[in-house]
C-alpha cells in the first residue's frame, strides 16, 4: 500500500501522470520554437512534473536509488522554473532560465521513459537487459542529443510577446 491504494494501482497513477507530463512538455517545447507561450498546456506540463516527483519519492525503496537524484534534481530545476515563469513573467535572462530548465525537466522525464521501456517492455527488455547494453546507451544517446538540439532551438526561438 502506498498513500492509501494498492501499489499496483499507485504506480499506474504515477505512470499516467508521468505520461501527461511528458506529452504537454512535449507540445510545449515544440510551441517555444514558434514563440508560443501556451499557458494552459504549460501549467498542466509544470503540475504533472511536480506531481511525477511527489509521487515518485513516495515509493518503498531501500537505499537512494537514481530515481531520488533524478526527483531531487527535477525539484531543483522547479525552483527556478516556477519563478522564472510566474513571478518574473520571463523578463530578462529569466526567459532563457525558463527554457532551460524546462527542457531539461522534459528530458529527465523522457530519460526515465526510454529506461522504462528497456526495463518493463519485452522487446527493448531482449536487446539491452541489463540497460548497460549498446541499444540502451545509443536510445539515451540521440535523447540527449535531440534535446541538446531542442534546447538550443528553444532558446534563440522563444521570445514570447
Amino acid at each position: 500500500m502506498v498513500v492509501g491504494v494498492s501499489l499496483a494501482a499507485f504506480t499506474k497513477l504515477h505512470v499516467i501522470i508521468s505520461l501527461i507530463a511528458i506529452a504537454s512538455g512535449l507540445i510545449v517545447v515544440f510551441g517555444m520554437l514558434d514563440s508560443k507561450r501556451m499557458k494552459g498546456l504549460t501549467g498542466l506540463f509544470l503540475l504533472t512534473t511536480i506531481l511525477t516527483s511527489v509521487t515518485g519519492f513516495t515509493f518503498p525503496f531501500n537505499g537512494f536509488l537514481p530515481s531520488h537524484a533524478f526527483g531531487i534534481l527535477s525539484c531543483i530545476l522547479l525552483l527556478a522554473v516556477l519563478p522564472a515563469l510566474y513571478k518574473f513573467q520571463l523578463a530578462g535572462n529569466w526567459r532563457w532560465i525558463y527554457v532551460v530548465g524546462a527542457v531539461i525537466l522534459l528530458y529527465l522525464n523522457v530519460f526515465v521513459l526510454v529506461f522504462q521501456l528497456f526495463l518493463k517492455i519485452p522487446f527493448f527488455n531482449a536487446l539491452a537487459p541489463t540497460q548497460a547494453e549498446p541499444p540502451f546507451a545509443i536510445a539515451q544517446g540521440v535523447t540527449l542529443l535531440v534535446f541538446i538540439v531542442l534546447g538550443t532551438l528553444a532558446v534563440r526561438k522563444f521570445h514570447p510577446h
